[in-house]
C-alpha cells in the first residue's frame, strides 16, 4: 500500500475515531468532568486575534466542528504514514493508543501553549489534565481498528 493511501485510510479511520472521542467527550460533560475542549480552545485563540469577526452561535459550534473533525482527520493521516503493518485488533487498538497519546503529548507540549490555546500540562495543578491523555488514548484505539478494517476491505 502507498503512501497515498495510507494516508487516505489514516484520515477516515480518524474522523470515525472522531466519533468515539465526541461520544466519550459529551459523556464526560454529562458527568460534569468536562466543559471545554481543545477545539473549542482553538476557536476562543482565534477569535481573541480577531481571526474571525465574533461568529453566529451556529457559525461558532461550526467552526468547533471542523477545527475537531479536521484534527482528526489530520492526525489520522499522519497515523495512517507512520502504521505501514498491520497486526491483530488487539495489536492496532495498542499500537493506535499509544499513537492518540504521542499526539496529545506533542500538541500540549508545543503548538498549544505555544499558540496561547491551553497551558502546558505539566504547569496545570488539576488530574483533569488526565482526562485528554485517556480521550487520545481512546481516540487512537477507535483509530487503529477502524484503519485495521479499511486496509483489509483494500485487500479484498
Amino acid at each position: 500500500m502507498d503512501a497515498k493511501e495510507r494516508a487516505s485510510r489514516g484520515a477516515l479511520a480518524g474522523l470515525a475515531a472522531t466519533v468515539a472521542l465526541t461520544g466519550l467527550r459529551l459523556a464526560w460533560s454529562k458527568m460534569g468532568l468536562v466543559s471545554e475542549t481543545a477545539p473549542m480552545q482553538v476557536v476562543d485563540r482565534a477569535e481573541e486575534l480577531g481571526l474571525f469577526d465574533n461568529p453566529s452561535p451556529v457559525g461558532r459550534r461550526v467552526l468547533i466542528g471542523f477545527a475537531h473533525f479536521g484534527y482528526g482527520a489530520g492526525t489520522g493521516a499522519a497515523f495512517g504514514l507512520l502504521r505501514r503493518e498491520r497486526g491483530k485488533p488487539t495489536e492496532e487498538a495498542a499500537v493506535g493508543s499509544a499513537l492518540g497519546i504521542l499526539a496529545w503529548g506533542a500538541g500540549w507540549s508545543s503548538w498549544l501553549p505555544l499558540a496561547g490555546v491551553d497551558k502546558a500540562p505539566w504547569s496545570q495543578k488539576t488530574p483533569r489534565v488526565l482526562l485528554p491523555v485517556v480521550d487520545h488514548a481512546v481516540f487512537g484505539a477507535a483509530w487503529g481498528l477502524v484503519n485495521l478494517v479499511l486496509s483489509r476491505k483494500g485487500q479484498a
